[in-house]
């Protein structure tokens, strides 16, 4: 009874964000996704690259959204991104056979080095996802992955954040960088 018992939670729900908060965080994260999907759109249409991927949304949740979450600086954004890209394709190369083997082994593993390094970005385990469940395109990227656009997106996304995230006086991000 003890373990069902603990999922009744013991704190209340957080208060209701204010509608300056909500803006900030809807300018923050139209302008950086859109900053990405334009460099994606724009100077990598024909070709094989890519820049936008489905864990940057996520990440436009924390970085202009909680801006203040440890899960929200940028080592974490950076590294988090970085970490699991690699880990997604090293594990693809090894067990694409075995599609369902690493998908999990990727996300775990991922998950296991963010907390080793001190990188928890909890878009950092679709990251590792997307290298080994991502269409053929995002497969011949391979080591690239890391690059364009785990890393790069992630640092055009930093950007807008650094200046949205400051223009008010209510706001402040980051709120450490390592």
């Amino acid at each position: 009874m003890k373990y069902f018992r603990k999922m009744k939670g013991n704190t209340k729900s957080p208060p209701p964000v204010s509608f300056t908060e909500i803006l900030w965080s809807w300018i923050g994260s139209f302008l950086g996704i859109a900053a990405v999907a334009f460099a994606n759109f724009h100077f990598l249409e024909g070709t094989d690259l890519t820049m936008i991927i489905g864990s940057f949304g996520a990440s436009a949740v924390l970085i202009y959204g909680a801006t203040r979450s440890p899960l929200a600086q940028p080592r974490n954004l950076i590294g988090g991104h970085m970490i699991s890209a690699i880990i997604g394709v090293l594990v693809y190369k090894l067990l694409f056979n075995h599609m369902w083997l690493a998908s999990s082994i990727a996300v775990a593993t991922s998950i296991a080095a963010m907390h080793a390094t001190k990188t928890l970005h909890p878009p950092g385990g679709a990251t590792a996802l997307i290298a080994v469940i991502g269409s053929q395109k995002i497969h011949q990227l391979g080591y690239l992955y890391v690059i364009i656009p785990a890393c790069s997106g992630a640092v055009i996304m930093l950007a807008v954040a650094l200046l949205v995230n400051n223009i008010p006086k209510s706001r402040r991000y980051p709120e450490y960088w390592f």
